[in-house]
């Protein structure tokens, strides 16, 4: 049995200007379903976010949203999620996705996934975690990022014990392999103590 239960994505909650990326969304969310793996994310309808977690749903999968009440309009939360929970600010949104997640994924979007995808960099890089963190780099989509970290490396900003562990993945079919052989790397008293630590 997998050690991944549930796994957290962070994309876009609009489509974007490329169609690939929808139809990787949704195929991403029937992958899951087709695993038995629950599908964690931002708790709207709209965009990548919404294609992945209703292609789930159609599937049979396990969905949890979380969204703050403020966005629970504007993104038009999806209420046919077995789970939706509706908080009160972005950073308990934030915490709740974390704490129910074994692993995370960032599909293309804006602002605010390039946000929650650093921001899950940051704590594996500080020891906060050891949860896979994969960045599906679809079309080419986070390549500007991933030179941009590479660049951070070759000036000094990124190195020895601060050195930023994550995955690439650049087809959906390759995300949920290359996390699970991620996870059965760790030695367990490294889960452990990383599920102790305080974010």
């Amino acid at each position: 049995m997998s050690a991944i239960q549930n796994i957290c994505i962070y994309c876009g909650s609009s489509t974007g200007s490329e169609p690939a990326y929808l139809r990787a969304a949704a195929r991403f969310g029937a992958i899951l379903a087709a695993a038995g793996i629950g599908l964690v994310y931002g708790g709207g309808k709209r965009g990548l976010m919404g294609a992945a977690a209703q292609a789930a749903l159609a599937h049979g999968g396990r969905v949890t949203g979380v969204i703050p009440g403020f966005l629970a309009e504007k993104e038009h939360m999806l209420e046919a999620a077995q789970e939706l929970i509706i908080v009160p600010d972005m950073h308990t949104r934030k915490r709740l996705m974390f704490e129910k997640a074994d692993a995370f994924v960032a599909l293309p979007g804006g602002i605010g996934t390039l946000e929650e995808l650093v921001e899950q960099l940051t704590w594996v890089q500080l020891e906060r975690h050891v949860k896979p963190v994969l960045i599906a780099n679809i079309g080419g989509f986070w390549r500007p990022l991933l030179s941009l970290l590479a660049h951070m490396r070759e000036y000094g900003f990124v190195w020895g014990d601060f050195e930023i562990h994550y995955l690439v993945a650049e087809t959906i079919e390759d995300i949920l392999p290359m996390l699970e052989r991620a996870t059965a790397r760790q030695p367990e008293e490294a889960r452990a103590k990383a599920l102790s630590a305080r974010l």
